[in-house]
């Protein structure tokens, strides 16, 4: 690791999974975790944090009580992230101190279209310069960019947080969590589609159904449980006061990556996982097969393309890969990667707002898209769909999409899943593809019926 660190501590007698550092960690401000494809990363007490909720924004700071004082005036998120574009070594991205938090899909459709906003947090970010990595050699290790005396008491509040167990919550569901609309709304909402499509408003949309119930206690109680259950490389868990976020993703957005290179990789296409080999392998080849997928598939990956080529040095969009299959615990899916290289004078957290919401989960054309699945939707989709992840100081960084996540506000729980519907989608297929996405997530969270 780099030695620009003013603190760095191994944690290696503490044997934790992160769930369980999560837990025993819960009392602090901003906590936060990312898998990050397999480089886990936890931070708290950021130094600063930007909070958007029921369209106010509001910038807090930390003082020397470990309080966050309110600033009178909110700051620009774009000048704020101000990162360097200085990355200059070709190495895997990785957190090493920079700013986290998500972008919610509410927040980033109305930036061009009336779509409805949930009360809770529709966009968070701290700058976070103390936090623990998982190094495979070394367990779990502190972390701090802060001055040393701050990073020592920061370090001496972990390892005292970290020695006892974790406070218990009781966790339970009040009311199942269940679909709110039925197969006949669904199939109604699909058939408006349909026409839409014929009408030539759009070529593809996401539609997405909700599945809420009622809960009292921590959902971090869940998370071990959630994350074994589907081994997500983008995983991740976020708690703000009463907001609580919990990430089992598949999907990444944007890799911002050294040199100016950014990477997306749009999941579209989906077959169920079967515990038989040979069924498991027919699904996952009537998957590679399958022309309606793929040219799903390419209506994504072609608005992908025209979204970055707005921020990329011209002539360097490039599709990597096309139609790849990649296969998760409950399912397999079809999935191709782009890149290109950012402009220079272009920050990565101005490209991350004006493309968020990420294209595979609205449709095209975006826009209207997006004004579609607001009419026949109805209800917001709060952080799911938007975007989980993290900027470093020197410009990298890397971004999820939030599906396969349930969402906690105060008493409501909520987790969604849906597909892109196009000319060739069938609506029983469609509908059935909703549950085979969930219903492994829904049937656990489920199991804490009170």
């Amino acid at each position: 690791m780099s030695s620009c660190y003013s603190l760095q501590k191994a944690l290696s007698q503490f044997d934790l999974s992160a769930a369980e550092i999560l837990l025993r960690l819960q009392q602090l401000t901003g906590l936060i975790y990312l898998n990050d494809d397999d480089h886990p990363v936890i931070a708290f007490l950021p130094q600063q944090y930007q909070l958007i909720q029921d369209q106010h924004s509001q910038h807090f700071v930390r003082d020397a009580a470990w309080h966050y004082q309110q600033q009178s005036s909110p700051v620009v998120l774009e000048d704020w992230v101000n990162c360097q574009n200085n990355a200059t070594a070709p190495t895997a991205t990785q957190f090493h101190g920079g700013w986290m938090g998500f972008v919610g899909y509410d927040y980033a459709a109305r930036q061009d279209v009336a779509a409805p906003l949930h009360a809770q947090p529709a966009l968070y970010l701290g700058q976070y310069l103390s936090f623990l990595k998982y190094e495979k050699t070394q367990g779990w290790v502190f972390y701090s960019l802060e001055d040393i005396q701050t990073a020592e008491h920061i370090f001496q509040k972990i390892h005292a947080l970290l020695d006892v167990d974790a406070p218990k919550t009781a966790f339970q569901l009040t009311q199942t969590c269940q679909a709110r609309w039925s197969k006949a709304e669904y199939i109604q909402a699909f058939d408006r589609i349909i026409d839409y499509i014929r009408a030539g408003d759009c070529y593809q949309i996401n539609l997405t159904q909700q599945f809420i119930g009622q809960a009292q206690g921590l959902l971090l109680e869940t998370a071990e449980q959630f994350w074994q259950l589907t081994n997500a490389p983008y995983a991740g868990y976020l708690k703000i006061g009463d907001f609580e976020l919990l990430s089992c993703s598949p999907e990444l957005f944007i890799d911002f990556q050294a040199q100016q290179q950014i990477v997306t990789r749009p999941i579209k296409g989906t077959m169920p996982r079967y515990p038989d080999p040979e069924q498991d392998q027919q699904s996952k080849q009537r998957l590679i097969q399958s022309e309606k997928d793929q040219a799903e598939n390419l209506m994504i990956v072609d608005l992908l393309r025209n979204d970055l080529s707005v921020y990329a040095e011209i002539g360097s969009v490039k599709t990597n890969k096309l139609f790849e299959i990649e296969s998760f615990e409950q399912v397999h899916h079809m999935v191709s990667e782009i890149q290109a290289n950012l402009k220079s004078d272009i920050q990565p957290i101005q490209m991350l707002l004006k493309a968020s919401p990420g294209g595979s989960i609205t449709g095209a054309p975006k826009i209207r898209a997006m004004q579609i699945i607001a009419e026949l939707e109805q209800q917001p989709r709060g952080a799911y769909c938007g975007s989980l992840g993290y900027f470093n100081q020197d410009g990298t960084g890397r971004w999820n999409i939030l599906i396969r996540s349930v969402q906690k506000y105060q008493q409501e729980i909520s987790m969604w899943a849906g597909g892109g519907i196009t000319i060739a989608s069938q609506a029983e297929a469609e509908y059935q593809e909703c549950f085979d996405k969930i219903s492994a997530m829904l049937n656990l969270l489920n199991t804490w019926q009170g």
